[in-house]
């Protein structure tokens, strides 16, 4: 059955297929050290689904053969896992990009403050969430403490060189039924605002729409706001960023190794198949150019407005 995105994309005569692979985006797993009502994950501290060195090797193998532009590594707090050091290291020693989506609060507990000086070392590019640059709304929507924790953070980020030297991006998520700001316009906002208040300097910000999946989607059907979000999101289709999603040139890998379109895609289970559910061993860069990508009613948040990729607005 064609799902209403699929009926977006026909109406103004588009299709969606995979480009040349640009990212990968390895998911090592769900446990985290914050439980946020945005998380599209469902990461929390009692989550269990952890990478195993097996699967990790043959990631690391790929990634050794084919080197992708960019390796994206996330979770959960990605930091968690024991394969978090030995993937950056690979990475870099391959030539690639890689990028830690970090929750902020990891830096802030004792076992991860050797986070900062590792990563300036590494040139590793950092996206951070910070969904406001007040702490009431921050600690609304991530927890008691979180927004003191995450400014203290970003101070020893910012003495490493991050927002200056190296890449230091935050990422903004809205609150309720309503789509992202213009991003340039909340950036100056946000730079303003941390810089006055707190001396912190980042380079860019991300505004991702909230994906009605995970726990947001049951806080919609909850409030019996689910169609109402739904319908803004249809509402608000941009053809204009079709081109730039970021499902034509990444591919997003799980905590087994399992191959998505997406990290929103493998959050709902929807696997890429060839005859039978592919692994990231199963595939090369090269055959996965065309492929059409699989969508569902989600794709709606990432068409909305001016768009929504993991590193931000697309038009």
């Amino acid at each position: 059955m064609t799902n209403m995105f699929e009926h977006r994309l026909q109406a103004h005569g588009l299709t969606l297929r995979r480009g040349l692979l640009h990212t990968l985006q390895i998911n090592v797993g769900r446990k985290c050290n914050q439980t946020c009502r945005h998380c599209h994950v469902d990461a929390a501290p009692w989550r269990t689904e952890m990478m195993s060195a097996e699967v990790a090797e043959r990631v690391g193998d790929w990634i050794h053969a084919h080197r992708p532009a960019v390796v994206d590594i996330t979770g959960g707090a990605p930091e968690l896992s024991e394969h978090f050091r030995p993937f950056v290291e690979l990475a870099r020693s391959c030539g690639c990009h890689v990028i830690d989506r970090n929750n902020l609060t990891i830096i802030e507990t004792e076992a991860f403050g050797w986070l900062p000086e590792f990563l300036a070392a590494h040139e590793v590019e950092v996206i951070a969430s910070l969904p406001c640059y007040l702490e009431e709304n921050v600690d609304a929507q991530r927890g008691d403490g979180v927004f003191a924790k995450s400014i203290r953070a970003l101070k020893k980020l910012n003495a490493v060189g991050y927002g200056t030297r190296l890449p230091l991006n935050l990422v903004f998520n809205p609150q309720g039924l309503k789509l992202p700001p213009p991003q340039r316009e909340l950036e100056a906002d946000y730079k303003a605002e941390l810089r006055a208040r707190f001396g912190i300097e980042f380079t860019r910000l991300f505004t991702i729409t909230n994906q009605p999946i995970a726990r947001f989607a049951e806080d919609l059907r909850a409030a019996g706001q689910w169609d109402a979000y739904l319908e803004l999101l249809a509402n608000a289709f941009n053809p204009a960023t079709v081109a730039g999603l970021m499902c034509r040139s990444t591919i997003s890998i799980g905590w087994r190794g399992e191959v998505f379109d997406c990290d929103f895609n493998q959050m709902l289970g929807m696997q890429m198949r060839n005859g039978k559910p592919l692994h990231l061993w199963d595939v090369t860069p090269e055959k996965l150019a065309s492929w059409d990508i699989q969508t569902g009613l989600h794709c709606l948040a990432c068409t909305a407005g001016c768009g929504s990729s993991c590193t931000g607005a697309v038009a």
